[in-house]
Order: structure tokens, then sequence, then C-alpha cells
């Protein structure tokens, strides 16, 4: 292998790649009882409403929501199809090989479906990317696009880096190299989280894109210095920066969401105490696995015990 991004590994990034992973050390310790498939679901629309947000598709999470079930939403054509677009890329997210540069090409055809006539290829005219002050980057010319891709890819599966570092670097290259004619950072910020939920799978319940958005003026700051400077390290400290603060978040969001669920659980049963595990799991769209866990730590918290047999018994909430 010949090719190797230039980038530099600062103090920075060894400090936050270390917090990275003990953050994810607490998340994966309680990722069955707290990330439920309500939360999974959340995390990913707020995904979804965050990379399109950026690429400034305003409908929002409720109009994704009602979407991801089938509702009409007003919103112009082309908006709908961009969030049809997300939605799809994102239904294969666990399918992709983050190492598979045909992947890729898959993951922008179903993106770019109905938008773009050239959805899946490179792209054949040369670009540049604009910023308020003009054109910031000329993107490399348009024929050396595949052999650049190739070159990243073959860097990505073999180098010895560490995953969160080849993450964030990928994630400034492919942003560099602008492959596409279009759909460029919506396809960079998926493949940047393909790459980490390859390394922890827990990478599937957190909205990195999101946070992304919320630090979007810093987000093309920090792209803008990288190519000034001649290589991604400060696009990679602020991408550390960025996946900290996901995991962080989620931490918080997941154990407010567990805690939410019981209260949800005991009022219910205070009302309905005939009430089955699976008629639980039904109401609060989880699994009934995950409904047994928060019962069992409500009657170990001694706020719930059972009456009568599993049958015949009913369900009695202590104050």
């Amino acid at each position: 292998m010949n090719y190797k991004p230039p980038y530099t590994i600062t103090s920075k990034m060894l400090t936050l790649a270390t917090s990275i992973g003990e953050e994810l050390t607490k998340i994966e310790f309680q990722a069955d009882k707290t990330i439920t498939p309500m939360l999974r679901k959340k995390n990913r629309i707020k995904t979804l409403a965050g990379t399109l947000e950026i690429e400034g598709n305003f409908l929002g999470e409720d109009k994704i929501t009602a979407i991801l079930d089938g509702k009409r939403v007003l919103g112009t054509y082309e908006e709908v199809l961009e969030v049809e677009g997300v939605i799809n890329a994102y239904k294969e997210f666990e399918n992709y090989a983050y190492d598979n540069l045909d992947d890729l090409l898959k993951a922008h055809k179903i993106l770019m479906k109905g938008i773009l006539k050239t959805a899946g290829n490179f792209r054949g005219v040369n670009v540049g990317v604009g910023s308020r002050d003009g054109v910031s980057h000329v993107a490399p010319p348009f024929g050396v696009v595949p052999d650049l891709m190739k070159d990243l890819f073959e860097w990505l599966k073999n180098s010895d880096e560490h995953i969160l570092i080849k993450s964030c670097v990928f994630h400034y290259e492919f942003e560099f190299i602008h492959p596409f004619s279009d759909g460029n950072g919506r396809i960079g910020r998926l493949w940047q989280s393909v790459i980490l939920y390859h390394w922890k799978k827990v990478f599937s319940a957190i909205p990195t894109e999101s946070i992304i958005k919320d630090n979007q003026e810093r987000y093309y700051e920090v792209l803008e210095e990288a190519g000034s400077l001649g290589e991604s390290t400060p696009f990679v400290e602020f991408m550390l920066e960025v996946i900290l603060q996901s995991i962080k978040s989620s931490v918080k969001n997941s154990v407010k969401s567990s805690v939410n669920t019981e209260d949800k659980i005991l009022d219910y049963l205070k009302q309905n105490p005939k009430t089955t595990i699976k008629e639980l799991a039904e109401l609060l769209n989880l699994t009934t696995r995950a409904i047994e866990k928060q019962i069992a730590s409500l009657k170990k918290a001694d706020r719930l015990t059972r009456v009568g047999s599993a049958r015949k018994g009913y369900w009695k909430v202590k104050e």
C-alpha cells in the first residue's frame, strides 16, 4: 500500500480517543437495558433529520417520522425524495461493508434515487465546493476520482491506524475528493458512522450526524482549515469531539429513557393490574425481553410485586 492520507496524530486526539473509549464502556455495559428499540428509532430519526438539515432540508423529525409510518406529508417533491433517500440508505446501515467501495456506490445510488441521474456513479464533471465567500475548495479533476477512491479504500482496509482515527480521516478525504456531483456530505457522514459501527455495534444507536448539525458552522470551518493546512488534523480533532459528545448525549438519553419507561409501566399497571408482559411490550413498542428486564428492576427496587399466579394473578404497584 503506497497511499497514506496526510494527518498528524496529536495529544488532543489521543486524549479524546481515551475519553471515547471510557464513555463507550459505560454505554455498552448497559446497552441491552437502556438502548431500547424505541430509543434506537428515536436516535435514527434524529440522525436522518440532522444529516438532511445540514444540506438545507428542514422537513424535520415529525415529518420524517410520518414518512417512516407511510403517511403523506406537506413538502416539495424533491424534499420528500431526499427524506425517502436517506431513510432507505440508512435502512441498509448494518449491511454495508465499511471497506467495500461498491457498497458505498450502492449507498449513493439508494440515497440519490429519483434525484440524480448519475446516482451510484462518480461525477463526470469538475466541481468546486462553495461557501459564503465563494468557492472554498476546488475538487480534484473528475478523471482521477476513481483512482483516488480506490486508494482511499485500500488505505481504509489495510491501515493499522486506530479505526476512530481512520473514520475521521476517511470522512475528510472523502469530502476533499468530492466523488459525486451531489450527495457527498450525506454519504460522507453516513460512511463514517458505518465505519464506527463495524468497530462498535452500539454506534447504530448514536446519532453523530445530529451533533454535527448542532455544530454545523464549525464543521465547515474545520473542513476549510484542513484544506488550507493540507492535512486532515483539525478535522479529525473536531470529529472526535463530536463523537464524544454524541456518546455522552446517548448515555444521558438512554438512562432518561429507561427511567421514563419504568414510570410508564408503573402508571399503566396501577390502572390495569392484569396486563401481561406481552401487552406491555406492544403498548410501549418494546421487546418482551426489555419489559422483563424493566419489571425485574422494579421488583428489585421494591416498587412492584406480583400477586398470584402468572396466568391468573395481577401486578401490585407499591407507593
